[in-house]
């Protein structure tokens, strides 16, 4: 079995336990595969912490989940030196913390403080952590996927545009469609029936997503695309270019981070696709997971009720493939 055909079986294990919610399914692949860390918002009860489980489920890798508090320390999360006694003698010892899995959820991120934060973007971006002046890389597949709420906002700790920025995607997650609520309800009296239970399949293994990896990489990108990526990015920094509206709506535009993203998400895009070759429509499907978290909007923007989403729609109807 070739790796697409490995990730498409992953894929419909995931979607037999997360009803109605088949596009969040394929952004949180296209994350994995991307080697990217997520940020998912919606509101409660929409499976966030269950689609981040279900693919830990059905791969081969080590599950953590961290449901952030505001009296979190960074010690909670990284692990610490623990003195022990050896042969008489006092040692320190270190014991790593949650942060150490393949797949670590990181429930309502925003609802710790800024030394926690900090400690987890370590984590993010460098792979590794430092404790008490040592460091511990992580392992080689590793993927933080955090959640938040929209709602709730009081007793919380927004994330600084600098963290948001180290996401590689923003999946939002809305409701499902009425058809699918009758699906959500069945399932649920299904698992909790111990009769119905059956033998589950073997998990994917993690060599699969490396070798999803390695074929990813050799994803052609023409000049054509390459330049759409750019100019879809240069719009959100210079967005007077295009339209007078548009320039009203942003504050901030997009980092380097957002190309590279483009570049990344467009390519796993085409491969799950079955292409080898990134199309604009590739670069389109992922641009708002990209996108809408790097974006900072205007006061003009938020009292006109205009969302980042908005933005990235007027985007893409502005900017053409040249």
């Amino acid at each position: 079995m070739s790796a697409l055909e490995s990730v498409r079986k992953l894929q419909a294990r995931m979607g037999e336990s997360i009803i109605g919610q088949e596009a969040v399914i394929k952004q949180l692949l296209i994350g994995l595969l991307a080697n990217g860390n997520i940020l998912m918002e919606g509101l409660p009860g929409l499976a966030k912490t269950r689609a981040v489980k279900s693919l830990a489920k059905n791969m081969d890798a080590e599950f953590s989940r961290i449901q952030f508090t505001p009296d979190l320390l960074p010690s909670d999360i990284t692990g610490s030196e623990v003195l022990y006694t050896e042969s008489g003698q006092p040692t320190f010892r270190f014991e790593p913390g949650p942060i150490f899995a393949n797949i670590v959820l990181a429930d309502e991120i925003n609802r710790a403080p800024a030394k926690v934060q900090a400690a987890l973007l370590e984590a993010m971006e460098e792979r590794q952590v430092t404790v008490a002046g040592t460091t511990h890389r992580m392992p080689e597949l590793f993927i933080v996927m955090a959640t938040q709420n929209p709602i709730e906002q009081e007793g919380t700790y927004p994330l600084p545009e600098a963290q948001m920025d180290r996401f590689l995607l923003h999946v939002f997650i809305d409701y499902g469609r009425e058809d699918d609520e009758a699906k959500v309800i069945r399932l649920v009296r299904g698992e909790e029936d111990p009769s119905g239970a059956t033998d589950e399949e073997a998990p994917i293994i993690q060599r699969i997503i490396f070798d999803a990896r390695q074929e990813i990489n050799l994803i052609q990108v023409s000049e054509i695309v390459e330049k759409y990526i750019v100019d879809l990015i240069f719009a959100t920094r210079y967005p007077d270019r295009y339209d007078e509206k548009l320039a009203s709506w942003i504050r901030i535009g997009a980092s380097p981070r957002g190309a590279i993203g483009l570049d990344k998400c467009a390519r796993v895009h085409a491969w799950l696709d079955g292409r080898d070759q990134v199309l604009p429509d590739d670069v389109r499907a992922v641009a708002h997971s990209v996108l809408r978290h790097r974006i900072a909007l205007s006061y003009e923007a938020n009292a006109d009720g205009v969302s980042a989403n908005d933005v990235v729609d007027e985007i893409l109807t502005q900017v053409a493939v040249a």
